[in-house]
């Protein structure tokens, strides 16, 4: 049975990797999409390393089996040689075992893979949010000199990022007057009963997490990592179109909406 614990944890570590990205969508809270693949196939090798582990276990198991019955039916006592043999090796297992150098049975550390394993499968921990974002500065935009015309229609809808770069950068005011709407979750705590508008943005997994936030005034205040759709009017301030502008909203109306199923991308709001 020495290999029967491994196997376990194999297989659990397995299971736990194929429920997240198999069966349901709980691994993006931790990773991009184009990780996923990769989980699956980590999940697999898993499983079958477990399941072979078993396996051998068991034949180890059946193989000493046999040996002891071939044993017994041979019976009588064995001889001088053999008997001074098996009292030396006797003596060297019970040496190994005094010095602490049996290595068939499990390290105790590795039970600890256990914990991470049964939470993938019971328990999956809630994806970041506000209090990740509120604890960290918001992430630089790169630098543009650029931009496209702003459609004509009303509300024009945007990224955070977007908004941030056309706040900061865009010599041309374009933003000045227009409505925008943007979608993102509640982080509190701004001056004044501001809150910001966030989307956490990975660029391989929930330890390289950065957040982009825009200052929104107005509207109402719903609770932390509440979804929502915002709508308003850039909020004056500064010279526009240079490092001094806000990157701020007055809000018009504020919408209650669903999480997106890869909340960790700052997309451009659903109509």
């Amino acid at each position: 049975m020495r290999r029967l614990p491994q196997a376990v944890l194999l297989v659990l570590c397995g299971l736990g990797l194929l429920h997240v990205s198999l069966f349901t969508d709980l691994c993006l809270r931790y990773v991009k999409e184009g990780m996923r693949p990769l989980l699956l196939a980590s999940g697999v090798v898993l499983l079958l390393l477990g399941l072979a582990g078993a396996a051998l276990d068991r034949q180890d198991e059946r193989h000493q089996e046999r040996e002891g019955r071939e044993g017994e039916e041979e019976g009588g006592q064995p001889s001088g040689h053999e008997h001074d043999h098996g009292h030396e090796h006797e003596h060297e297992h019970n040496h190994g075992h005094e010095h602490g150098h049996d290595h068939s049975s499990l390290p105790r550390v590795s039970w600890l893979l256990l914990l991470p394993a049964l939470s993938l499968l019971f328990y999956a921990p809630p994806a970041l949010g506000a209090y990740t974002a509120s604890r960290q500065p918001p992430k630089a935009v790169a630098e543009r000199s650029d931009f496209d015309p702003l459609p004509a229609g009303s509300p024009v809808p945007m990224t955070l990022s977007d908004f941030t770069s056309r706040v900061q950068q865009d010599r041309s005011r374009a933003i000045d007057g227009r409505s925008i709407r943007m979608t993102g979750f509640v982080t509190p705590g701004g001056p004044k009963g501001s809150w910001d508008l966030t989307r956490i943005i990975l660029n391989c997994c929930a330890a390289d997490a950065q957040s982009v936030k825009v200052r929104i005034y107005g509207g109402a205040v719903l609770p932390a990592n509440t979804w929502v759709t915002v709508t308003g009017t850039w909020h004056a301030g500064g010279k526009l179109g240079t490092g001094s502008a806000p990157v701020a909203l007055d809000a018009r109306t504020v919408r209650k909406v669903a999480r997106p199923v890869n909340g960790y991308q700052d997309a451009l709001p659903l109509p």
